[in-house]
């Protein structure tokens, strides 16, 4: 029976995840714009993430925008202690489906609430800047997500999209709980701010984990997957969960059989050999 065997670890000092958790960016529609086209369907990948124990799910109020938490809110007990939601602020969608940084202060305290409000969650577990924004001071930003958390709307501030110099900056204004930048076994461009979350304690989500289309320059990994009776995916998952501690992987999907194929990932223990070859 497939169920989610990783380890844990505890966000923030004290919210305790197993670390294969699940990105809900897929559950929407096409572009991540609008409604997924089967919302029973998306419903159901939901639901069968928690029953795998799937107990963390990161999602953000631009992946609609507003549907994945929507749905998240209507479909999931979010108020449960075992469940532990992270979404993101700070992002502007159109019908052109930009992603457009806005970090504005007022904006993101606004956001904040209509995630609340969405997410039926009071307060929310885990808040996450979503991409720094050129045209707002950073440290602005950051200082709204502080004075949200002194006011007990958020529990833990999180950052996305961050450089070592950024996480260092937000780390003199509040506690940063999490860092989520891309990253995965083909693009290790962020290895040093993963080096500084293992430092610090802080938790790393590397988003695209599967690295979908990038694993045919992955030295061995074909060979180590057959060695393992498993797909690329799943040894690229598997790799996250072995590379570092403090990954907390979320790979995203509308479909139950592949959310099943990534929880089943969990199970997967690669030896020192095939560690090193895939680094």
């Amino acid at each position: 029976m497939v169920h989610n065997e990783s380890d844990t670890f505890d966000i923030g000092g004290d919210l305790t995840v197993r670390r294969l958790g699940f990105g809900a960016m897929r559950i929407t529609g096409e572009g991540i714009i609008g409604e997924p086209d089967d919302v029973a369907n998306a419903r159901a990948v939901l639901e069968r993430a928690v029953e795998l124990g799937v107990d963390f799910i990161d999602t953000a109020d631009s992946y609609g925008p507003g549907v994945s938490e929507r749905l998240i809110g209507e479909t999931l007990d979010t108020e449960r202690d075992d469940l532990i939601i992270g979404t993101k602020g700070g992002l502007l969608r159109n019908t052109d489906a930009d992603w457009l940084p806005h970090g504005d202060p007022d904006y993101l305290r606004n956001a904040l609430l209509c995630s609340r409000d969405r997410l039926r969650m009071d307060p929310i577990d885990l808040y996450q800047y979503h991409r720094p924004d050129p045209d707002t001071p950073f440290e602005d930003a950051v200082h709204a997500l502080a004075e949200m958390k002194d006011e007990g709307l958020l529990r833990h501030v999180g950052l996305s999209n961050v450089s070592v110099e950024q996480l260092e900056q937000a780390q003199d204004i509040v506690e940063i709980a999490t860092v989520q930048n891309q990253y995965n076994v083909a693009n290790r461009d962020d290895e040093a701010v993963l080096e500084v979350c293992e430092t610090d304690g802080v938790g790393f989500i590397p988003w695209f984990p599967l690295a979908a289309g990038e694993l045919d320059d992955v030295d061995g990994i074909d060979e180590i997957a057959e060695r393992h009776d498993a797909t690329r995916y799943q040894i690229a998952l598997a790799w996250l969960l072995q590379h570092s501690d403090v990954t907390l992987p979320i790979p995203g999907t509308s479909s139950v059989d592949h959310l099943e194929q990534n929880v089943a990932a969990s199970a997967i223990d690669l030896s020192d050999e095939e560690l090193a070859r895939l680094s």
